[in-house]
C-alpha cells in the first residue's frame, strides 16, 4: 500500500478552491465593509442628537419670534442675535471682553488647583486635618460667593484680584472634596504591596497614588474649568466693571439690547464648550502617558 503526497500542482489548485468556499477564512489585515459601516452609524449616533435638537430649538425660537409675536425685549428675533454677533465679532467687542473673562477664570481655577490639591490629599490622609479644616470648608460653601464678593470688592476694590478670589472660591470646594474621594478610593492593598516592596514618600505618591488618584484629579478639573467661567461673572457682576462679559452682559440688560444679550450668551457658551473640549484632550492625553 503506496501513499501518494499532493503535489505542488494540486496544492495551488486547491487554495483558490477552498477560498471560494463557504467556510473561507478571514484576511488579515483588512477590515470588512460591514464593520466600517457600523462604526460610521455610531458616529452619526453620537453626533446627530445634538445637532438635530439644536435645529428644533432654533426652529421653534423663530415660530415663536415671527410667527408668534413674541415681543422682542423678552426673546429677540434669531436673525437679530446673528447680527448682534456679527458685528461684535467684526468690532473686537466680543474677542476683547472674553479674553478679560478668559484671563479671570484661569487664573482663578489654577489658584484654586494649586490649593485643592494639597488639601485633598491631606483630608484623605489625615484625619487630624480633616477635623480641622472640613467645618470651615462647609461654613464656606453654605455662603454663597456672590455674599463673598462685595466684601472682597469693598476690601480690595474692583480688578482682576477680587474677580480671581472669587472665582476661586466658586471652583474650589468641589475640587476639593472630589480629589479627596478620589484619594480615598485608592485600593489600600496596592499602596500596601508597594511599601512592601520599599515605595515610601514622594516615589509613592508620583508612582503609586497620583496615578491612581488621577481619573478624580481629572473630574475635578473638568468641573473646576467649566465653573470657573460662572466664577468670573460672578465676580464681574458685584465689582461693577467694563471689562469682562459679564460687564457686557450688564451693559446689555441696561440698555434693553436683548440681541447684544443673547449674542453675548453665545459667546459664553462657546467659550464652556472649549473649557469642556481642552479637559477632554487632558483626559485623552492621561490616558496615552498612563
Amino acid at each position: 500500500m503506496s501513499v501518494t503526497t499532493p503535489t505542488e500542482k494540486d496544492v495551488s489548485v486547491r487554495i483558490p478552491t477552498y477560498a471560494q468556499s463557504d467556510t473561507e477564512m478571514p484576511v488579515f489585515g483588512r477590515r470588512p465593509a460591514h464593520t466600517n459601516t457600523f462604526a460610521v452609524v455610531q458616529r452619526i449616533m453620537v453626533y446627530a442628537p445634538p445637532l438635530v435638537l439644536g435645529v428644533l430649538l432654533l426652529i421653534i425660537w423663530y415660530v415663536a419670534t415671527v410667527f408668534g409675536h413674541v415681543n422682542g425685549l423678552i426673546l429677540p428675533v434669531p436673525g437679530d442675535v446673528f447680527n448682534s454677533l456679527k458685528d461684535g465679532l467684526g468690532s473686537g467687542l466680543f474677542l476683547s471682553n472674553a479674553l478679560v473673562t478668559i484671563q479671570e477664570s484661569l487664573f482663578g481655577f489654577l489658584l484654586a488647583l494649586i490649593v485643592a490639591l494639597p488639601l485633598g490629599y491631606g483630608l484623605a490622609k489625615s484625619r487630624f486635618i480633616a477635623s480641622a479644616v472640613q467645618p470651615y470648608l462647609a461654613a464656606g460653601q453654605a455662603i454663597p460667593a456672590i455674599v463673598i464678593a462685595p466684601v472682597l470688592v469693598f476690601w480690595l476694590g474692583s480688578g482682576l484680584i477680587p474677580i480671581t478670589i472669587v472665582c476661586m472660591l466658586v471652583v474650589f470646594f468641589p475640587m476639593v472634596i472630589t480629589i479627596a474621594f478620589g484619594v480615598q478610593s485608592i485600593d489600600k492593598t496596592l499602596t500596601d504591596a508597594a511599601r512592601v516592596e520599599g515605595a515610601s514618600g514622594w516615589p509613592l505618591l508620583t508612582l503609586i497614588e497620583f496615578p491612581l488618584a488621577l481619573p478624580a484629579i481629572l473630574a475635578a478639573i473638568r468641573t473646576g474649568l467649566t465653573l470657573s467661567i460662572t466664577g468670573a461673572l460672578v465676580g464681574e457682576f458685584v465689582s461693577a466693571g467694563d471689562q469682562g462679559l459679564g460687564a457686557l452682559v450688564q451693559v446689555a440688560r441696561e440698555q434693553f439690547n436683548t440681541p447684544l444679550l443673547f449674542a453675548t450668551l453665545v459667546v459664553l457658551a462657546i467659550l464652556a464648550a472649549a473649557y469642556y473640549s481642552t479637559t477632554w484632550l487632558l483626559v485623552k492625553l492621561a490616558e496615552v502617558v498612563y
